[in-house]
C-alpha cells in the first residue's frame, strides 16, 4: 500500500506498550485530496458519546472530504459542525435520504450540491437518491456521488423482479453509470458509499458487473481490500460493502506515490477495540482514498515499487479476471503472469517473460476449465519485482 496509515506506538518507561488514542489517527497529506465514505449507523448511535468521538474523530484525520450515510439525528449534527470551525457541512433530509457532506471550508470549494434519480420510477433501485457534489481543490473540478443501495437479499440475482434486493443494488450501478456516461463523460469523478454488496461475487451475480466489464474507463479502488478480510469495512457481518469507484480521468492520480486507499481502523485507536466502536460509533468502518494530483518528474528520484494484484470473482468458476497494476514510474517494462499450484508447479502462462506492458491498470482472464478444484497462486514480476495472489477454484 501507498502512503501508510500513520499508526504512532506510545512504549511506557517499563517496556509496556501504551494504548493509543483517537488522537493519534492520520490521514494523507496537506497536498493531497482525501476523500473518505461512512456509513455512520443513523448518527449519533449513542447520543452525545458518539458526538464527542466522531468529533474527535474528524479533527484527528483532517480529511478534506466525508460523505456520510445514514445521518439521522440532522439537529445534533448541526451542533457538532459549530464545534468544528474548520468544517462545515450539508444534507437535503436526514428523515430521507440520511445522506451527508462534511467538508473543510479552507481546501474545499463548493460549487454546487444536488441530488439525482429522486423521482418515483427510481424508488426501487435508489431508496436514498444519490447525492451528487460539485467541487473544486487545488484547481481540479471533482465530482463526487454519494450514495446508499437498497441492503440485504440471498446473494442471487433475481432479474426482472423490482422487489429483489440484489436486482435493486444491480440496477442502482447501471443507472449511475448510464450517468456519469452520459452527463460527466470527461470529468474527474468519485463515485462511494455503502454499496451493500461485494465486488467478488461470480459474473452472473454481481450488481456491479457492467462496470468491471468496463476498466478502461472505470475502476472500484479498494479492489484489493476484499483480499484481505482483516480490513473489511465491514467487520460486524463481515464483509467489504463500502467501496470508492474512481473514473479513468482520475487512474494516473491514484497512481501517483503519495495516492492511496484504506479502511480506516478507527477501532485500533480505541482502548475497547471495534467492541467500543461498534457500542458507541457505527457497525461500519469508514474507507477514504487519498489523490495526488501533483506531477513529479520521476527521473531524478527513486520511487518505491507498487504493485496491485487481485481477481475476481474470487472463489470462482470456472473463470476469473486477474487485475494488476503497473506503478507509473516505469512507462514500459518486461513482465510475466504465470498461474502455480499449492505444489509450486508451474500449471499456466498467461503473460509471458518477454511481453511488455504500459503503466497501469491492466486485465487477464484466465480460464480454469481444464483445472481441478484447489488453491492456485498468481505470480506477477517484472522489473525483478514480485507479487503473488491466491486463487480458489471451486467446482
Amino acid at each position: 500500500m501507498r502512503n501508510r496509515f500513520v499508526i504512532l506506538l506510545i512504549l511506557c518507561s517499563i517496556t509496556t506498550l501504551c494504548g493509543v488514542d483517537i488522537e493519534d489517527l492520520s490521514f494523507g497529506e496537506e497536498s493531497t485530496f482525501e476523500v473518505v465514505t461512512w456509513n455512520i449507523e443513523w448518527f449519533p448511535k449513542n447520543g452525545q458519546t458518539t458526538v464527542d468521538n466522531v468529533s474527535q474523530i474528524i479533527q484527528a484525520l483532517d480529511v478534506d472530504l466525508i460523505a456520510i450515510q445514514e445521518l439521522d439525528n440532522t439537529e445534533m449534527f448541526d451542533n457538532m459542525l459549530d464545534e468544528l470551525p474548520e468544517f462545515t457541512g450539508y444534507y437535503e433530509s436526514g428523515w430521507f435520504a440520511g445522506l451527508a457532506y462534511i467538508y473543510k471550508t479552507n481546501s474545499i470549494q463548493n460549487n454546487d450540491i444536488f441530488e439525482i434519480y429522486t423521482t418515483f420510477e427510481y424508488w426501487d433501485a435508489f431508496p436514498r437518491s444519490p447525492m451528487v457534489m460539485d467541487l473544486n481543490f487545488n484547481g481540479e473540478n471533482i465530482f463526487v456521488i454519494n450514495n446508499h443501495y437498497k441492503c440485504c437479499g440471498d446473494g442471487i440475482i433475481d432479474f426482472g423482479n423490482e422487489d429483489d434486493e440484489e436486482y435493486r443494488r444491480l440496477m442502482a450501478n447501471d443507472y449511475l453509470k448510464e450517468y456519469i456516461d452520459t452527463y460527466l463523460p470527461n470529468e474527474n469523478v468519485i463515485l462511494l458509499g455503502d454499496l451493500n454488496d461485494t465486488l467478488t461475487d461470480d459474473v452472473g451475480n454481481n450488481v456491479f458487473q457492467s462496470v468491471l466489464d468496463d476498466p478502461d474507463n472505470y475502476l472500484f479502488a479498494d479492489l484489493e481490500i476484499e483480499g484481505n478480510n482483516e480490513n473489511w469495512s465491514y467487520p460486524w457481518w463481515p464483509s467489504h460493502l463500502d467501496h470508492i469507484l474512481i473514473t479513468n480521468e482520475l487512474f494516473d492520480d491514484f497512481n501517483n506515490i503519495n495516492s492511496d486507499i484504506q479502511t480506516i481502523k478507527i477501532d485500533d485507536y480505541l482502548e475497547g477495540g471495534f467492541d467500543e466502536y461498534y457500542e458507541n460509533i457505527s457497525d461500519h468502518r469508514p474507507v477514504g482514498i487519498i489523490l495526488d494530483f501533483t506531477t513529479v518528474d520521476v527521473s531524478n528520484i527513486v520511487k518505491p515499487v507498487n504493485y496491485h494484484l487481485t481477481n475476481f470473482p474470487n472463489p470462482f468458476n470456472p473463470s476469473t479476471t486477474i487485475g494488476f497494476t503497473i506503478p507509473e514510474v516505469y512507462t514500459r517494462r518486461a513482465m510475466s503472469l504465470h498461474i502455480y499450484d499449492l505444489q509450486g508447479q508451474l500449471v499456466e502462462i498467461l503473460v509471458s517473460s518477454n511481453n511488455w506492458q504500459e503503466a497501469g491498470y491492466h486485465q487477464v482472464i484466465w480460464n480454469a476449465t481444464n483445472h481441478q478444484s484447489g488453491i492456485y497462486f498468481a505470480k506477477l514480476t517484472t522489473n525483478g519485482e514480485t507479487k503473488t495472489n491466491k486463487l480458489v477454484l471451486v467446482k
